[in-house]
């Protein structure tokens, strides 16, 4: 039996919530296939801990983590911890370190789930978001300049390197290939005229490998229109890091909510672990109180087993949110339910032993 180690920091707000129902349909999928199984280590890193020891993580937490297959991380962020140390000490740091420079969402309207739109069929919605993850406008490169003075000087400088930008291109053709899909690049190369135009060049380089995938290239304002007016025309899309992480809350916007935004931040090569979270916040206002959403994270479960290989679990972790969403009888608040967190979830490992029964 292959047994994977699990790093989980279930972080800040509703985090520690979510995260347990996720765990919940790892060991479910184990049980069901009796092939593999998970070993689950908790890190108490976060913003608590951060009050407590003035660090969102331990000083040799990179080390530590290291030692893992994956990562599934809660949430980040809470109130009196400032968002950029929040975010730069845990967040960005592991994915930094990490080298996970594939950021992957889907933004795939579920049947069950509503979207705003009018006039909008479900199959309309059907995006693969693939994030540069970490460089370009999150670089951390800059300086501030005369600080606190009347002349002072902010640079937030937006790296983009030929590797950087070449192998996260690279890495969507590939899928787009695999997939049988168009791919879009979403770029600002007529005000940004060095680190947009580059991109748009190494798109063009690399898309002459790929006469068999049909590309498209937009604007990031004009792309956030068609998200919304046309939809239809994005499948893979390949992006940088501050444009997908903004268009994908647009994705989140469009297709059921950000309760359902969930993420991956793969390191493809395997050198190191990858990490797999909700794209939502912490949502303090409504931590303690068992009726955080924990499906977002539940789908990042699924991503976890696509990594891993096991597809056909990943499937039917998305087709048991799916059913869930059609039954419409065990939601959570912000989905116009009455349930709790923990209903939710167990609720979701019943539909997947139902649907392995089926399939049997």
């Amino acid at each position: 039996m292959k047994t994977y180690k699990i790093a989980v920091i279930a972080g800040d707000g509703i985090g520690p919530e979510v995260i347990d129902e996720g765990i919940k349909v790892l060991k479910k999928t184990a049980e069901l296939d009796g092939g593999f199984a998970f070993d689950f280590t908790y890190f108490p890193w976060g913003c608590e801990y951060y009050t407590q020891q003035g660090r969102m993580m331990a000083e040799d937490g990179i080390e530590q983590l290291k030692e893992f297959d994956a990562i599934y991380l809660g949430a980040v962020g809470f109130p009196g911890v400032p968002d950029h140390i929040s975010l730069w000490d845990l967040l960005l740091i592991i994915r930094k370190s990490f080298d996970q420079y594939v950021n992957i969402r889907p933004v795939t309207l579920l049947a069950g789930a509503h979207t705003p739109l009018q006039n909008i069929e479900r199959k309309d919605i059907d995006m693969l978001f693939i994030r540069e993850n970490t460089e370009g406008e999150y670089s951390g490169a800059g300086d501030w300049l005369f600080k606190g003075q009347e002349h002072e000087v902010v640079l937030q400088n937006g790296v983009f390197s030929r590797k950087g930008t070449e192998r996260i291109i690279r890495y969507a053709f590939e899928t787009a290939k695999k997939q049988g899909r168009s791919l879009t690049s979403i770029s600002k190369a007529n005000a940004l005229n060095y680190s947009m135009v580059f991109w748009d060049q190494v798109f063009e380089e690399v898309s002459a490998e790929y006469p068999e995938v049909q590309t498209a290239s937009y604007l990031v304002d004009a792309a956030a229109m068609l998200m919304i007016t046309d939809p239809k025309r994005f499948e893979v899309v390949v992006t940088s890091n501050l444009f997908g992480d903004i268009l994908t809350d647009v994705g989140a916007a469009i297709a059921g909510g950000i309760g359902l935004a969930a993420g991956a931040n793969i390191n493809p090569e395997g050198t190191f672990p990858s990490m797999f979270e909700p794209v939502h916040g912490s949502a303090p206002d409504i931590a303690g109180k068992g009726i955080g959403n924990p499906l977002a994270t539940i789908w990042s479960a699924s991503q976890m087993l696509d990594h891993f290989g096991y597809e056909q679990y990943g499937k039917m972790v998305v087709d048991a949110i799916e059913q869930l969403l059609v039954d419409d009888e065990v939601l959570t608040p912000d989905m116009k339910g009455s349930a709790s967190t923990s209903e939710v979830g167990d609720r979701i490992v019943d539909i997947i032993g139902n649907l392995q029964s089926v399939k049997a």
